[in-house]
């Protein structure tokens, strides 16, 4: 099936997803330096059951959820506030509980907390049954906390999925421990306020552990937004298949590609992405790195499969314009160029390639104006498509 707007998915007011929000967990540790935890926590179990199919709601809705409830991050949420953040999200279920280290103090080193067994517990509220689950927990030394967590993550996965959850010790595999201080400065990266100090927190929790993919994406993100494609390709490059924003970071890598001129390198990234999710924005820039890499027929088919799944869009009709007007297919590029213009009358560039298509007047050789117009697409709605087939399923159902 094609996939069309997020926008429509909105719409469709009869169809459902459920979406899994998981809370940052409380911090019943008494020690204020492992409040971070509670964050950390949140990101590894969600992190965890995307990656094996769950539809997870991501940090930034949740914060958004906290702000209009004005209720403070990082705070011990109440049960009733616990419910309303799920309600305002439209979550069906909400995991959420606590941590606490365990005194050892009989025993050598009992001073430190790294050293110290470590508990997590946590319990799941079905908001569609108002339903509690019953707690479930692990527990471990502070210094193997990744691993703890992946656990609980399995765990959570076990009781959300109970038919087609993998075994633990596959989930854990697929999981390989990270470094405690890697893990913490990823997360007062994400805690943290300003960008510079986010930017250093990820870039120290990426160097503390070669194979840690959470701060490679975010890393590959802020080089992106700054513009320095060689570098963040480098980082997005390092983004492991278990990741959940392994197809994102594919994605953008694409796109860091396009820009430094490695149109090959953007066909193959974008063509990998489509495979799995068929997004019309991937279509678009697959279809734009082909026609800069003089595929014209290729890019226009890559065109047209956009334009297929959001007619409306105006860039999409007008890359399919402009490849046909590259083609010399010029009564196709001029119906392209019309429905361009119509959609939006204010778009000059597509005025003067219509003119151009109606004289029949073919790209000249040299000339800026001429080469290289394809227009990207640079927001990837990998979780709205998602969400849309999850509630397709449950309507089949």
């Amino acid at each position: 099936m094609r996939w069309f707007p997020a926008i429509m998915v909105l719409c469709c007011s009869a169809l459902h997803a459920e979406n899994v929000l998981v809370l940052p967990f409380f911090n019943h540790s008494k020690s204020s330096n492992l409040a971070w935890i509670g964050e950390s926590i949140s990101e590894t179990v969600s992190d965890a059951i995307a990656a094996e199919g769950v539809l997870t709601l991501d940090r930034e809705a949740r914060l958004e959820a906290y702000r209009r409830l004005s209720l403070r991050p990082g705070a011990e949420l109440t049960h009733a506030s616990i419910i309303k953040v799920g309600e305002a999200l439209d979550a069906s279920d909400v995991i959420y509980g606590f941590y606490d280290v365990i005194p050892a103090d009989s025993q050598p080193g009992g001073n430190d907390a790294s050293k110290r067994s470590f508990r997590i517990t946590a319990r799941i509220l079905d908001l569609k049954r108002m339903r509690q689950g019953p707690e479930f927990s692990e527990l471990g030394s502070l210094e193997d906390l990744a691993e703890i967590e992946v656990r609980l993550g399995w765990q959570a996965l076990r009781s959300l999925a109970p038919k087609t959850a993998i075994s633990e010790d596959e989930f854990v595999k697929e999981r390989p421990p990270v470094r405690l201080d890697a893990v913490e400065s990823y997360i007062r990266g994400l805690l943290a306020a300003s960008p510079d100090r986010r930017l250093r927190f990820f870039t120290q929790a990426a160097r503390l552990d070669e194979h840690y993919s959470q701060p490679c994406f975010q890393l590959g993100k802020t080089y992106w937004e700054k513009k320095d494609y060689k570098v963040a390709a480098g980082w997005l490059e390092r983004v492991a298949r278990s990741d959940p924003h392994y197809l994102e970071a594919q994605f953008f890598l694409g796109l860091c590609h396009y820009n430094s001129g490695d149109f090959l390198g953007s066909e193959q990234a974008f063509q990998f992405v489509a495979a799995s999710v068929p997004l019309n924005e991937v279509f678009n820039d697959l279809g734009a790195a082909q026609a800069r890499g003089n595929k014209l027929a290729e890019a226009a088919g890559s065109f047209r499969k956009a334009l297929e799944g959001d007619s409306a869009d105006p860039d999409y009709q007008f890359n399919l314009g402009y490849t046909q007007w590259r083609l010399g297919k010029f009564p196709d590029a001029v119906e392209s160029f019309r429905a361009t213009v119509a959609r939006n009358p204010n778009d000059q560039e597509a005025t003067a390639f219509l003119g151009r298509a109606l004289r029949q007047e073919g790209p000249r050789p040299g000339d800026p104006r001429s080469t290289g117009r394809e227009r990207l697409k640079t927001t990837y709605e990998e979780t709205a498509y998602r969400q849309l087939q999850a509630e397709l399923a449950n309507q089949t159902k």
